[in-house]
């Protein structure tokens, strides 16, 4: 079940909103957002007769939403940008049971803090949605309300019966564990949790399209194959692929962790930079799924990565686009006079102390217990301990030549010594060698 790169459907004989619909799905091929699906041509059909209405599930598993999670929001919203009607499920639910992760079993939290989870996920969502005001506004959902009340004895009778067990041990998931540490039938059984979320949507909303990330494949599919078999209606399913950096490991973290959407677990700076610090040879393909920019738009930052890669235009565009998406515009121009003055060409002591924090904990730095500061660090130490040189020898070579700076004041003297003077907020020293390399030391006290 993979995606058709052409439409068979005559897109002459449709008005313009039918053919905004369907556009939407040959929007997705062209910017790879396409991984599997169960029939595109089908699904093509589908949006010429009429909306559709559509889900993606959003499991509580933390506080906060993150990279993985973004591409499938923006996913819903260019379904909802071309007339369709999303449903976005927060689970209640399935986020007290876990979907199993190659790796092992879950810590089960506890049901008040996965309840406290899903009000702050659906508080996220609905800054990327429109929940109102339109006709085809979307619908917050949680399937913790039509599981809570279902008895054991139902749900083995009405779901379970549909599934065979044969098939469930081929998800890749499953067979790495049962391979190595074993699974739980808690995290076996979460399929037909997520299967039964798409039949009570079918049957509440008229839900006919699942979306989500190709991981969740084999769950999707067999939700597809559960409304088949109860309610004996054609449904559909389209996933998008993992994001993958050139050596095929997975791609979405920082130096300091998960890339999450909310700025009390991933600073504003340090989601910018993320975007801005993207190499060269993702920076088109994320451009083509995450931006809204057309086509041609698109086509001309890929032009200039090509040409002047040393711009770094692709970049700064994903940068702007998605800070002004996620934390907003105002929030992202704070971030970029703060990028500015770091490098040089601002007031470094005009930056708030959270913005300060941000960057240089993404930043090369060394930490220094308060005692050790008082006796004295010189700047070529310093320049060493932060990572910016190899060694104190390379730390008085880049002062003699000019090349280092502490809070954009260029060092002449090889054996300055650091003061209080140069602390920022009383914890920080910026450094920098040369135009393009910052770094940190962080006095750490009591």
């Amino acid at each position: 079940m993979t995606q058709e790169t052409t439409s068979t459907l005559d897109a002459s004989t449709l008005d313009d909103a039918a053919r905004a619909r369907v556009a939407v799905i040959d929007d997705l091929v062209w910017r790879g957002l396409v991984a599997d699906s169960t029939d595109l041509d089908a699904l093509r059909a589908a949006a010429a007769a009429g909306p559709l209405t559509l889900y993606c599930g959003f499991d509580p598993t933390a506080p906060s939403l993150h990279f993985g999670n973004l591409l499938q929001i923006l996913t819903v919203r260019r379904f909802q940008l071309a007339g369709h009607r999303p449903l976005a499920l927060v689970g209640g639910a399935t986020g007290l049971i876990g979907d199993p992760k190659e790796s092992g079993e879950r810590t089960l939290n506890e049901v008040e803090v996965v309840a406290e989870w899903v009000t702050r996920i659906r508080a996220q969502l609905e800054r990327f949605l429109d929940f109102g005001g339109v006709e085809n506004a979307a619908v917050m959902v949680n399937n913790y309300d039509w599981t809570q009340g279902l008895s054991t004895l139902e749900f083995l009778r009405d779901v379970g019966k549909h599934f065979s067990v044969n098939r469930m041990l081929d998800r890749e998931a499953v067979a790495a564990r049962l391979a190595g540490p074993g699974i739980s039938y808690t995290e076996f059984s979460y399929q037909l949790l997520q299967s039964y979320d798409y039949l009570q949507l079918h049957r509440r909303y008229g839900c006919t399209l699942q979306t989500g990330g190709s991981d969740q494949w084999g769950n999707i599919v067999a939700g597809v194959d559960l409304v088949r078999r109860v309610d004996g209606a054609r449904v559909h399913a389209l996933t998008t692929p993992l994001v993958t950096k050139a050596d095929g490991t997975k791609f979405g973290k920082t130096e300091s962790g998960t890339v999450w959407l909310d700025p009390a677990l991933l600073s504003p700076y340090a989601f910018f930079q993320f975007w801005l610090t993207t190499e060269d040879g993702l920076a088109g393909p994320l451009l083509r799924m995450f931006s809204f920019r057309t086509h041609d738009e698109i086509e001309e930052l890929e032009a200039s990565l090509r040409e002047r890669p040393q711009a770094r235009e692709a970049q700064r565009a994903l940068a702007e686009e998605l800070t002004d998406l996620v934390h907003g515009r105002a929030e992202r121009t704070r971030v970029e006079a703060a990028a500015r003055a770091l490098f040089g060409q601002g007031e470094v002591a005009d930056l708030d102390a959270a913005t300060l924090d941000a960057a240089l904990a993404e930043a090369p730095h060394a930490v220094v217990p308060a005692g050790e500061w008082a006796a004295g660090i010189g700047v070529a130490d310093a320049l060493a301990r932060a990572g910016l040189v190899a060694s104190k020898g390379a730390g008085r070579r880049a002062i003699a030549e000019g090349g280092a700076y502490v809070a954009n004041t260029r060092v002449t003297d090889e054996a300055a010594v650091l003061t209080d003077a140069d602390l920022l907020h009383g914890r920080w020293v910026l450094l920098r060698r040369g135009r393009r390399h910052i770094g940190g030391i962080r006095v750490e006290r009591g």
